[in-house]
């Protein structure tokens, strides 16, 4: 393993460790000033401090850690993607969204991400919304 590529895991390991810590100014850390998040079957969102409003909002909403996860980046040590499953509880209701009563659901998820500059420059974010959305309303 390259010098580029160890430095990209390094990287990635500490954003889903601070993830699962609950400590979103870590996660910040790890995040550049122009961040690109491509929110899951959603709008792309630009900047650390809009990635910081959306980690508030998901702090309010839900519950979640990671598992499984499972990491891989590319020769150049730019490119990542990341395979998870998601174990959450549903807190509060969202907008458009089911009505939240304290439901969990497992999922399984995924994330590319693009490095630059030693920190993440964009995040997309993949999952089954249906599944989810099934999970919550008890389908």
């Amino acid at each position: 393993m390259t010098a580029a590529q160890q430095a990209a895991l390094s990287l990635i390991e500490s954003y889903y460790a601070a993830f699962n810590r609950g400590d979103w100014e870590g996660m910040l850390a790890c995040l550049a000033d122009d961040i690109a998040h491509d929110v899951n079957q959603g709008e792309r969102q630009v900047g650390k401090d809009r990635f910081g409003t959306f980690l508030r909002h998901m702090e309010r909403c839900y519950r979640e850690r990671l598992e499984d996860l499972v990491l891989m980046v590319d020769a150049s040590g730019t490119r990542c993607a990341a395979e998870f499953t998601v174990h959450g509880e549903y807190l509060v209701t969202d907008v458009g969204l089911p009505e939240a009563v304290g439901q969990t659901y497992v999922l399984p998820a995924g994330a590319f991400i693009a490095i630059h500059d030693g920190l993440i420059h964009r995040l997309t974010m993949y999952y089954n919304l249906e599944d989810w959305t099934r999970q919550v309303a008890g389908a």
